[in-house]
């Protein structure tokens, strides 16, 4: 299961979370950081250090943010590829 970045991500993009991944799946994406659900190994070591708790399991996103589960992944895979 990745992890998804959500609306609180948008407008502080503080991106501690990019750092602190071991995998590199976690993209700037313009207005917020994007996590590719392909390289995401779910550690959680992103969570813990995003200052506005935007950062949840696919599973667990909030009804009102689901959308950004797409979102991260068509960002980020396009990000990924160059």
């Amino acid at each position: 299961m990745p992890h998804v970045v959500t609306e609180p991500c948008i407008g502080v993009k503080d991106l501690a979370c990019q750092a602190e991944c071991p995998v590199d799946c976690i993209f700037d994406g313009g207005d917020q950081a994007v996590i590719n659900p392909d390289d995401c190994i779910d550690c959680g070591q992103c969570v813990s250090v995003c200052p506005t708790s935007a950062i949840y399991l696919d599973t667990d996103v909030p009804a009102d943010w689901k959308s950004y589960i797409q979102k991260n992944a068509d960002m980020a895979r396009k990000l990924a590829a160059g």
